[in-house]
């Protein structure tokens, strides 16, 4: 989704407005082996690639000019990693929830979606036409937002006016985080799409509610001028 926060910051500039609305920033780790490998992750502890944490670097440069208020991250290796560059940077501190993991997938974790279709083709087909699935005997999407997205909400709670949030997770906590926070029902969370590696979404916050400014993101927000903002 194109798009930027029209809600806050001066023209051309994503950095926050003193006293205007906060703003959640949803960042995904860097690239993994296993990204690369298509192999489900869930709770398996991967490092970053060189490449990986390359990305990490770059964002981290352009997340710095938000001028966040504070980091939020999983506790494991692939977003504590990605999270430092941006602590280094900002000189923030990073607190680490496990409630910020990704996804648990049981018996998928490891496999390929190849070997996933041929192991539990009825489960994965199931999943796909977007049914609630405990995929591999691990949690469903709702459980995973019961324990990431009040994080999330608690943390933004204690900004200041106009703060940004920085929160570093997995894709598919991301988006079921996103999907709670915005009230959407959750067969509806598939149609936000995935985030690549090292990029974002931003919630901005309105008088009902949070709103999805940014999805996927990966470069600088410009403000959006038009009627509906």
């Amino acid at each position: 989704m194109a798009g930027a926060p029209g809600d806050g910051g001066a023209p051309g500039d994503g950095a926050p407005r003193p006293g205007g609305p906060r703003r959640i920033v949803l960042w995904r780790h860097g690239q993994t082996a296993w990204n690369l490998e298509h192999r489900f992750q869930g709770t398996t502890d991967i490092d970053l690639t060189e490449t990986g944490r390359a990305q990490a670097r770059h964002s981290a440069r352009l997340l710095a000019t938000l001028s966040p208020h504070a980091i939020l991250s999983s506790d494991l290796r692939r977003t504590r990693d990605t999270a430092a560059e941006l602590a280094a940077l900002t000189g923030l501190a990073v607190t680490h929830e496990e409630g910020l993991r990704e996804t648990y997938a049981g018996a998928w974790q490891g496999l390929t979606h190849e070997e996933i279709m041929a192991r539990f083709g009825e489960q994965y087909a199931a999943w796909k036409r977007g049914e609630p699935v405990r995929r591999g005997g691990g949690e469903l999407e709702t459980e995973v937002a019961d324990r990431a997205a009040p994080l999330v909400e608690r943390a933004a709670e204690k900004l200041p006016p106009g703060g940004v949030l920085v929160v570093v997770s997995h894709g598919g906590t991301i988006r079921t985080t996103i999907g709670r926070l915005l009230g959407l029902p959750p067969r509806s969370w598939e149609a936000l799409g995935g985030l690549s590696n090292c990029c974002w979404s931003v919630l901005g916050e309105s008088i009902r509610g949070w709103r999805l400014l940014e999805h996927n993101a990966g470069s600088l927000p410009e403000p959006v001028l038009g009627d509906d903002v």
